[in-house]
């Protein structure tokens, strides 16, 4: 069958750091699927589209007809970094990986299938926000020994660099973020391993539990970083609200006190994080999604 990446898997990795190497790796795509299939004898049966912005997914079937899903993504996209985690939470409250044995010939992934096409973004905001936080409570554990992970503080450093550089149109929100990142990474806290981009796009449908988390990109370090992507989930619903700057800080502390995390750091996480993802989106010509963002993060 044909391996052709879908289109908003192209256009994402147009965006990377680093566009001509993702180009590369498109262009050698179909071949590294094959021989990906080839390696742990499963037959393909389709390319999920619309897919991810980081990986192709091929959902695919062993010979005795147990469906599974074969994971390709570039290697800046740290696929050794998902399965430390994916294979350190075993399944619990996230995706199972069935094979591991070739994943350092090719990064690829073989996990179990799941339903791509439910999310919880399919159901009601508050249901949704409920199984959402019962699934960080599966995932938030220590992390495992010699795990080889970024923490927080080594993951928001680097793009705190970026964001010295921010025009002068967002230059204030940018700096509050700096100045809340320096205090909140100011002394050692919590170690525990985070998806580190959890939201509700993430958490799909499953047969032998209800939802299951897919698409980590792992690191170690306080909850409230992690629980601070949820926060601004379903952005454009949010923005569009009557309930504007009040509504936002509702549901900071909504979810803080749901997990037990302190409000004050989640809503700094929160207003960090959604300034850089700001400024990252402009950077790759992405003005609606950044002024969005940025919208969000001075109602803080």
């Amino acid at each position: 069958m044909a391996f052709e990446p879908p289109q908003r898997l192209v256009r994402a990795l147009g965006e990377t750091p680093d566009p001509a190497s993702d180009a590369d790796w498109l262009e050698r795509l179909p071949g590294l699927a094959e021989a990906a299939l080839a390696r742990r004898g499963v037959e393909p049966q389709r390319v999920q589209a619309p897919g991810g912005r980081s990986s192709l997914v091929v959902l695919v079937r062993y010979p005795d007809g147990t469906p599974a899903a074969l994971k390709l993504a570039p290697p800046d996209a740290r696929p050794d970094r998902e399965l430390t985690a994916l294979a350190h939470w075993g399944g619990f409250g996230a995706v199972r990986v069935l094979d591991t044995r070739h994943h350092g010939e090719d990064g690829a992934l073989l996990l179990e299938r799941l339903h791509p096409e439910v999310s919880l973004r399919s159901l009601p905001e508050t249901k949704a926000l409920l199984e959402a936080c019962g699934t960080l409570r599966r995932l938030w554990v220590a992390p495992p020994a010699g795990h080889g992970l970024e923490t927080v503080e080594e993951r928001t450093r680097a793009q705190s660099e970026a964001l010295r550089a921010a025009p002068e149109e967002v230059r204030a929100l940018a700096e509050a973020a700096l100045a809340v990142r320096a205090e909140l990474t100011a002394l050692p806290g919590e170690e525990l391993l985070l998806h580190g981009s959890f939201r509700q796009g993430k958490v799909l449908a499953g047969e032998r539990a209800p939802w299951l988390t897919v698409g980590p990109d792992p690191l170690v370090g306080e909850r409230a970083y992690d629980l601070a992507r949820l926060v601004r989930d379903r952005l454009e619903d949010q923005v569009a609200s009557s309930a504007g700057a009040a509504g936002a800080r509702r549901r900071v502390n909504k979810l803080a006190d749901a997990l037990e995390v302190d409000r004050d750091r989640l809503r700094g996480w929160t207003l960090f994080r959604a300034v850089e993802s700001g400024n990252r989106a402009l950077a790759a010509g992405r003005r609606r999604d950044a002024e969005l963002l940025w919208e969000f993060a001075a109602w803080l």
